[in-house]
């Protein structure tokens, strides 16, 4: 079983193992083979109970999770998983409701996609999120004109602390459990230390889909930030942005 430590990346597209939770026989199924044509090994499982039996089983390097399940729902089956590790999780909502985004993305969940969504788009999403695991240090605060802070392999603000070669994050002594998302948002944040970034640059740089995405997952995910690294360590700038306090 994968732990709370940083999910080790799949080498290629081929080697990532996806763990596809969704009830709708015809769905599962067509989903699982689009996924299957474009190279991933795909497992399935029709309910939450199931899903999360086989996730521990698999270990899985994404799950991909609707949210309307039987015996346990995508909500409480994003939970539970988040309490055994940080892999991806890409939520699927078939009607895109505010407070299905909202309840998944605070129980922990990456992204989401609305059903029925496009091949392309579903596949973009699955691709970015694997690459947030595998992102390399090089990428910290890339064009953010940052003054070289990003260079030095640890970066100190207050009580917080950020390894930008060992990928690890720490504050007041103390690890830091961070998912990719998180993580890949922090290091923006950090590589322009009192710099307001805008929420579609964020969503641009961490998501990769700024052409399409909705700026609520970038909010949730700084609130989910701000409880682990301190509430008044990321601040809102109102009407532009989020800044991180030197």
């Amino acid at each position: 079983m994968r732990s709370t430590a940083h999910p080790s990346p799949p080498a290629t597209a081929a080697e990532a193992r996806l763990l596809l939770v969704e009830d709708d026989e015809v769905i599962r199924n067509t989903v699982r083979m689009l996924l299957e044509r474009y190279g991933f090994t795909v497992a399935t499982a029709h309910d939450g109970l199931t899903g999360l039996e086989m996730f521990r089983e698999t270990d899985p390097d994404l799950l991909l999770l609707d949210v309307m399940l039987p015996d346990l729902d995508g909500i409480g089956l994003c939970r539970r998983v988040r309490e055994l590790s940080l892999a991806p999780i890409l939520m699927m909502s078939a009607r895109g409701d505010a407070l299905d985004v909202v309840a998944g993305l605070e129980a922990g969940a990456d992204d989401y996609v609305v059903k029925p969504c496009e091949s392309a788009v579903l596949v973009a999403r699955i691709r970015s999120l694997l690459r947030r695991v595998s992102f390399t240090p090089a990428l910290v605060g890339a064009g953010a004109g940052n003054g070289g802070q990003a260079e030095s392999a640890v970066l100190a603000f207050g009580d917080l602390t950020v390894d930008t070669r060992g990928m690890e994050v720490r504050r007041a002594g103390e690890v830091v459990a961070l998912t990719p998302t998180e993580l890949r948002m922090l290091l923006e944040f950090a590589g322009s230390p009192g710099v307001v970034l805008e929420r579609r640059t964020l969503l641009s740089r961490v998501w990769d889909h700024a052409w399409h995405g909705d700026t609520r997952v970038v909010d949730l995910h700084v609130q989910r930030l701000r409880a682990k690294i301190g509430a008044d360590r990321i601040e809102t700038v109102r009407g532009f942005g989020y800044k991180l306090r030197r």
